[in-house]
């Protein structure tokens, strides 16, 4: 099957509106900015009807269902969004996507546009993030979908850098807003040296590359305060806040200089 094949049967399914079979909600982490203390964005997190994690949900998508799952998310995520009154401050809004199941950009999205619409959330504080660990089938189709959204005023990631399939070489290929470090690089970064020069280069060439950098995974101060130390200012992880389903969960700040034993206890 052709591309524009896959298209017709894409789109065609969306039109339809036929009864996806996965039963899902929606969680959400915040992405935090340790030096103004402000929330940047909020990451939505797909999770089963009981809290099953993600795997739990994503083990269910299939090439029958993977197009209906992803616009599905995409709406998922920002009515949940637009309830919890995320619109209305200066933070965004993060959402998970799936290339494979992006047919033609600029039509795929139209579904995204008229959930902001119809919840008056601003199209401008949407990100669109793709993980390196999913393997692209083709990677002109990846590089045209962020070249369609940031034409359309989307902010890009990529997440889990340094994790998945391709490293470096997707970065030559494609240039996102915002590169998200993997927690397997940035896990106990304060004891590895070997991880503190991969950190360093990586910031290294993200700033002359016009990259904002997050770390993802933070657990402890220690890791924190290094990350920090080289210039990292955006961090995810539950050492700051666990995600939390269908809430915004108040991250917390350490004073680090009155709780500093609270907070490497944690």
């Amino acid at each position: 099957m052709n591309r524009d094949d896959v298209t017709t049967t894409g789109c065609g399914a969306c039109r339809d509106g036929s009864p996806l079979g996965i039963d899902f909600q929606m969680a959400f982490q915040p992405i935090v900015n340790v030096t103004t203390r402000e929330v940047f964005a909020w990451e939505a997190l797909v999770r089963g009807p009981s809290g099953e994690g993600a795997g739990h949900v994503l083990g269910q998508v299939n090439e029958a269902n993977r197009y209906a799952f992803d616009q599905a998310c995409r709406v998922r995520a920002i009515e949940t969004a637009a309830r919890l009154g995320l619109g209305e401050g200066p933070a965004k809004l993060s959402i998970n996507f799936l290339p494979n199941a992006v047919y033609r950009p600029e039509t795929c999205i139209q579904t995204t546009l008229k959930a902001a619409r119809r919840t008056g959330f601003p199209p401008a504080k949407l990100i669109f993030e793709v993980t390196e660990g999913e393997q692209i089938a083709n990677r002109d189709h990846l590089k045209n979908i962020f070249a369609a959204y940031r034409k359309m005023g989307f902010t890009t990631a990529i997440d889990d850098f340094g994790a998945g399939y391709a490293g470096l070489n997707l970065l030559a290929e494609f240039q996102p807003d915002i590169l998200k470090i993997d927690m397997e690089l940035t896990r106990r970064i304060h004891g590895d040296l070997v991880r503190q020069a991969i950190l360093k280069s990586i910031t290294t060439f993200s700033r002359s590359l016009g990259f904002t950098v997050v770390a993802e995974g933070i657990e402890s101060v220690d890791e924190m305060l290094f990350l920090q130390g080289i210039g990292i200012e955006l961090f995810q992880g539950h050492f700051f806040a666990r995600p939390a389903i269908g809430q915004l969960p108040e991250p917390a700040w350490p004073t680090f200089i009155e709780d500093l034993p609270a907070a490497r206890a944690r």
